[in-house]
């Protein structure tokens, strides 16, 4: 029996844990992945939104912005990478300029600091290479970046740290009400083995799925549409092409295609956005992707695309009332949603976790721990040292001078970090998230190898249980000889 149970260990049901976690209860999240960060929260634009997008008064306005005033004390305290380099928005000849004037009206309703319309010519000044159309924009300087990896896996090792369980490989295929409690039958993805649990209180941090899970307990039902958005991401050689953020007068769909810096270095260019039925389908197309350039042009011209090193998709959960799904379903008591969750969910996500965690306090009357350790430390990037403290981190620790990931420079000593820390990672993706060995130019082609010796001999385990990300990605499938 736990207090609480979590349904998913994306951004979103990683920081409700955190905030969780400073409470006396027993609480636990489930996900049916192989790792934290493996859904919409691993493909995404990293962007933390300044807030003038949302209608004034919603949930999405409110929590966006509350989350961007967070960021700060969280990356220092969680040890995030992030940076607020300020976003655009940009108007060209052929739009209607009321437009900015617009979001610069919701953005001060909403309380977005430092906004304003700047005409072309200073526009120039920040960015030069802003598309010839471009007449003005709108100028947001407490926008930034983060990477959402970190971020998720930050909330979770320090929810851990703090006395979360955390069921992985784990399947919700029902929940039932019971007095005073829920039934979640599970199913272990790996070995098909089932397990029950008992929680007085479910939130419900699903993503696409959260209406599934909703429309098991209640009679207001949820709808909640997969919105699919591709995206490049380019070499570290494209990343200075821009140094703000740079959006598209919004429509109906989104935020358009943006161009913008990764905090590591990298140039990424999307989303699109398309509404699929299939809530799996993170394939990328061609269409898609030929269109990015195309979009993309309309900002910002001659981007690279040359020096794409890779594309992926991600899927937004887009709820058909427009907004985020946060509370107690009326008519299931203890069963709590943080539904709909698509942009601005990320920059919202601490505010999320904040809002989520307090009803549940609420509801099972939780006192504060008086023992909670509100910080962590990520991995160690040697790179960050001087020469002098390198030599020395080498010298009693060699692990650290042996490079795996010759694109990123990542050394066997991170690699082993990321393993061994808590929720520590079972897999290439596992490992690549957390320590970005895998994401350089090569794509994993030349570390891939030698990360598996690593797994294989730290976790330990075999190599032929070894995957790319989770059940059906297993890497090694037989002996050439045998076969």
């Amino acid at each position: 029996m736990y207090d609480v149970a979590i349904i998913g260990a994306g951004v979103i049901g990683s920081a409700i844990a955190r905030e969780l976690s400073r409470y006396q209860a027993n609480v636990c999240v489930i996900e049916r992945e192989e790792d934290v960060c493996d859904g919409t929260s691993k493909a995404n634009s990293a962007i933390i939104h300044a807030g003038f997008d949302a209608a004034p008064g919603s949930l999405k306005a409110k929590l966006n912005v509350r989350g961007n005033e967070m960021m700060d004390a969280l990356s220092k305290d969680l040890d995030i990478p992030f940076k607020r380099n300020g976003s655009l928005v940009v108007c060209t000849k052929d739009q209607d300029r009321s437009g900015l004037d617009a979001l610069l009206e919701k953005g001060e309703k909403n309380g977005v600091p430092g906004l304003r319309i700047l005409e072309r010519e200073e526009l120039l000044q920040m960015e030069p290479n802003l598309s010839d159309d471009v007449t003005c924009g709108l100028y947001a300087p407490t926008g930034g970046i983060v990477c959402p990896f970190h971020m998720t896996m930050a909330f979770a090792e320090n929810a851990y740290t703090n006395g979360v369980s955390f069921f992985l490989n784990t399947k919700v295929t029902s929940i039932r009400k019971k007095d005073g409690s829920y039934t979640l039958e599970t199913i272990h993805t790996d070995t098909d083995t089932p397990e029950t649990f008992e929680a007085k209180v479910i939130i419900n941090a699903a993503g696409v799925h959260a209406d599934e899970f909703n429309n098991m307990v209640s009679e207001h039902k949820l709808h909640i549409t997969a919105r699919k958005g591709e995206y490049c991401l380019l070499d570290k050689e494209a990343g200075t092409h821009v140094s703000h953020t740079i959006f598209q007068l919004p429509s109906k769909m989104g935020k358009g295609v943006l161009v913008t810096p990764t905090v590591h270095g990298n140039l990424l260019v999307g989303p699109t956005a398309v509404d699929v039925t299939n809530k799996e389908a993170v394939n990328t197309t061609q269409d898609g992707l030929d269109s990015l350039a195309k979009t993309a042009a309309l900002s910002v011209k001659n981007v690279p695309m040359r020096q794409v090193i890779t594309s992926f998709a991600g899927l937004r959960a887009h709820e058909d009332g427009n907004d985020f799904i946060i509370g107690e379903a009326e008519d299931a008591k203890g069963f709590i949603n943080a539904a709909g969750i698509e942009s601005p969910g990320l920059s919202s996500a601490p505010a999320i976790g904040e809002m989520v965690a307090g009803i549940a306090a609420d509801l099972l009357s939780l006192t504060k721990k008086t023992d909670f350790i509100s910080t962590r430390k990520g991995i160690l990037r040697p790179e960050t040292l001087s020469m002098e403290e390198r030599n020395q981190l080498i010298k009693e620790h060699p692990e650290y001078g042996n490079i795996i990931c010759r694109c990123e420079m990542i050394s066997e000593g991170e690699i082993m970090d990321a393993i061994h820390r808590p929720l520590g990672a079972r897999s290439l993706d596992g490992v690549k998230r957390r320590t970005r060995a895998g994401m350089g130019r090569c794509q994993a082609g030349f570390c891939s190898p030698r990360t598996m010796e690593i797994l294989e001999r730290e976790v330990p385990m075999s190599m032929f249980d070894i995957t790319k990300n989770g059940v059906g990605g297993n890497i090694v499938i037989g002996i050439n000889k045998e076969i």
